[in-house]
C-alpha cells in the first residue's frame, strides 16, 4: 500500500512542478519592458520568443539524458538551465550588465530547452507510475503548466506590482526551488506494480477527486486575480493558491483511510462490489501490452477491411489510412504517413498559432490602449489554457456514455480558434480582446495537452517519446512564421508621433490597425488547421471504431 501512496505523492509533485515551470506563459509581462532595455523592434523582439520556443526542438536531447541517467539529476538539470537562462536576463533587464543581442538570444533558447526537459521529465513520471490511466494522468498534470502566469503574477504583485522585470528572476528562482522539493518523492519512487479491478476503481475514484480541486483551483485564480493590483491582497490571495496547490496531499491519506476501511469496516455499503471505472480489465490488458518494452507483445486484433469508396476523393481518404490503434510507427513510417501530417498541419495552425498568440499579447494589449491591464489579458489567457487542458480528460470520462474518437474531439477544439481570430479583427473593445483570449487560450490548450495522448494512440504508445518531439517541431516554425507576420505589420503600422519620439529605443505601435491584418490571417491559417484535423477524424474514425468494436466483444465474451 505504501507504493501507491508513493505514486500518488510523485503525481502531486509533477503537478507542482508543472504549475511552476510553465515560464513561457508570462512572456508578454515583461516582454514591452525587455524591448525598450535593448532598444530592438517588434521583429527582433519576435526573434526572442522564437528563441524560446526552439528549446522545443532540443527536446530529443533529455529522452536521450534519460537513457543514461537518473530522472532526478535530468529534472535538476532542466532547473539549472533555466537558472542560468532567465537569471542573466534578469540582470540585463536590470541594467546590471550589457550583452548584445545575439548572447540574449542564446539565453532565450537555453531558457526554452529547460521547459522542454520540465516537460519530457513529468511526460515520463506520469507514464512510468500510471501505465492504465496515462491518458488521465497526463491531462490533469499537463493541465497544470497552465495556470503558472496566474501564479507567477500574484507572487510578482505579493512582492511589487510596479516592477515587470520580477518575472525575470521568478522564473530564474522559482522552478529551482519547486523541483527541490518535487525530488523528495521522486527519489523515493516506488516500483510499479500491476493493478487489480479493485485498485483501479479506487484510482479512478481518487482522479474524480483532483480533477475537482483543479477546476476549484483554476476558478480561484481566474476570478480572484485580478484583486491582486496590491501588495496585500495579492499575499492574500497568494496564500490561498498554494493551500489549494497543497490540498492533494491528502489524497496518500485517502488511499490508505479507504484500504483500511474496506479491510475493517463492515456497514450495508458494500465497497468491494463497486463497479465504478474509467477503465475496463480488458483495457489494462491492452495498456499492459502496448506500453510493455516487448513491441512483439503488440494488440492482437481482427483484420480490418475498409469499406471502398469511389470518386477521387474516396480514394484520397481511403489510401494509407490508418487500420488500427497503438501500431508502432518509427520515425521513417511516421514521415510516409498522411495522418501523420494532416495532424502536424491541424497541431501547427491550430495550438501553436495560439502560443504565438500568448506570446504577442503585451503588445496587442497595449496597441490597443490596455497597458495596465496587461497582467490581466495574460492570466485570463493561462487559466483558459488550464481548463483546455483540463478538459482534454473529457474522453477518457465520457467513454463509457460517449465513445468519440480523440481525433475528434481534437476538431472540436480548434473551433474557437478562428472564431476567436476573427471577433478580434472586427472588434477594438475590452470584451472583444478579453473574450478571443480566452477563447483562443481554451483550444490551444486543449491541443497541448491532448497531444500527447494523441501521438501514443496514432502511432505507438513506445514510440510517443519520439514521435511527440517531431510532432512539436512545428512550435518554433510556427512561432518563427507567424510571429514574423505580425510582427511585421506592426512595425509597418508604426507611425511618426510624438509618443515615437518619446520612446526613439523602442517603437511602439497604437492602434487597431496594428494587428488587423495579423488577426485576419492567423483567422485563415487556423480555419486550414480546423480542415486538416476534420480530415484525420474521417480518416482515423474507422481505426477508432474497430477499436470500440473489439472491446464492446472481449467485454461480452
Amino acid at each position: 500500500m505504501a507504493g501507491q501512496s508513493r505514486k500518488w505523492m510523485i503525481l502531486v509533485a509533477t503537478t507542482w512542478v508543472q504549475a511552476f515551470t510553465g515560464t513561457n506563459f508570462d512572456f508578454s509581462s515583461y516582454s514591452a519592458t525587455l524591448k525598450s532595455v535593448l532598444g530592438i523592434s517588434q521583429v527582433q523582439l519576435n526573434y526572442l520568443s522564437v528563441a524560446s520556443d526552439m528549446g522545443k526542438a532540443f527536446g530529443w536531447c533529455c529522452g536521450v539524458s534519460l537513457m543514461y541517467l537518473p530522472l532526478w539529476v535530468v529534472m535538476i538539470m532542466a532547473a539549472f538551465l533555466g537558472l542560468f537562462g532567465y537569471g542573466v536576463q534578469w540582470l540585463v533587464i536590470k541594467q546590471v550588465i550589457t550583452l548584445p543581442y545575439f548572447l540574449v538570444f542564446l539565453l532565450c533558447l537555453v531558457s526554452g530547452c529547460s521547459i522542454c526537459w520540465f516537460n519530457t521529465v513529468c511526460f515520463v513520471l506520469c507514464i512510468r507510475n500510471f501505465p492504465t490511466n496515462r491518458a488521465l494522468a497526463l491531462s490533469l498534470t499537463i493541465s497544470f503548466n497552465g495556470v503558472s502566469a496566474a501564479i507567477y503574477t500574484l507572487i510578482a504583485n505579493a512582492i511589487n506590482p510596479d516592477d515587470d522585470t520580477l518575472y525575470l528572476f521568478l522564473n530564474a528562482l522559482v522552478p529551482l526551488l519547486a523541483s527541490s522539493l518535487a525530488l523528495i518523492p521522486i527519489l523515493r519512487q516506488a516500483p510499479l506494480q500491476l493493478l487489480s479491478t479493485d485498485a483501479i476503481n479506487r484510482d479512478s475514484f481518487i482522479f474524480i477527486i483532483l480533477n475537482v480541486l483543479a477546476v476549484i483551483t483554476g476558478l480561484y485564480l481566474l476570478l480572484l486575480n485580478s484583486l491582486s493590483s496590491e501588495a496585500l491582497r495579492a499575499r492574500i490571495l497568494l496564500v490561498g493558491a498554494l493551500i489549494l496547490l497543497l490540498l492533494p496531499l491528502c489524497l496518500p491519506g485517502i488511499v490508505c483511510g479507504r484500504n483500511w476501511a474496506r479491510r475493517n469496516i463492515h456497514t450495508s455499503f458494500c465497497l468491494d462490489g463497486s463497479t465504478f471505472s474509467l477503465f475496463d480489465p480488458d483495457d489494462l490488458e491492452l495498456h499492459k501490452e502496448l506500453i510493455g518494452s516487448d513491441q512483439n507483445n503488440s494488440l492482437s486484433v481482427d483484420s480490418f477491411c475498409v469499406t471502398n469508396t469511389e470518386g477521387f476523393i474516396g480514394k484520397v481518404m481511403e489510401k494509407g489510412r490508418l487500420t488500427m490503434l497503438g501500431e508502432e510507427h518509427t520515425a521513417r513510417l511516421l514521415a510516409r504517413r498522411l495522418d501523420f501530417w494532416l495532424y502536424y498541419v491541424a497541431y501547427f495552425c491550430g495550438g501553436t498559432i495560439g502560443l504565438v498568440y500568448s506570446n504577442n499579447l503585451g503588445q496587442i494589449a497595449q496597441s490597443r490602449g490596455y497597458y495596465s491591464q496587461i497582467s490581466t489579458v495574460v492570466t485570463l489567457y493561462s487559466s483558459f489554457s488550464f481548463f483546455g487542458r483540463l478538459l482534454s480528460a473529457a474522453p477518457d470520462f465520457l467513454r463509457d456514455k460517449v465513445y468519440f474518437a480523440r481525433s475528434g474531439w481534437l476538431a472540436v477544439a480548434l473551433v474557437p480558434t478562428p472564431v476567436a481570430f476573427f471577433l478580434l479583427a472586427a472588434s477594438g473593445s475590452e470584451a472583444a480582446l478579453l473574450a478571443g483570449t480566452g477563447l483562443i487560450g481554451l483550444s490551444s490548450g486543449f491541443v497541448f495537452s491532448a497531444a500527447v495522448s494523441i501521438t501514443s494512440e496514432l502511432f505507438g504508445p513506445n514510440s510517443a517519446s519520439v514521435n511527440h518531439n517531431i510532432l512539436i517541431t512545428n512550435i518554433p516554425i510556427g512561432s518563427l512564421l507567424y510571429g514574423l507576420l505580425a510582427a511585421l505589420v506592426y512595425d509597418s503600422n508604426v507611425k511618426s508621433s510624438i509618443q515615437e519620439n518619446l520612446l526613439e529605443e523602442a517603437m511602439v505601435c497604437m492602434g487597431r490597425e496594428c494587428y488587423l491584418q495579423t488577426f485576419i490571417c492567423w483567422g485563415c491559417i487556423s480555419l486550414l488547421g480546423l480542415i486538416s484535423s476534420f480530415l484525420l477524424f474521417l480518416r482515423t474514425r474507422p481505426a477508432y471504431d474497430h477499436y470500440k468494436r473489439n472491446r464492446s466483444r472481449a467485454q461480452f465474451s
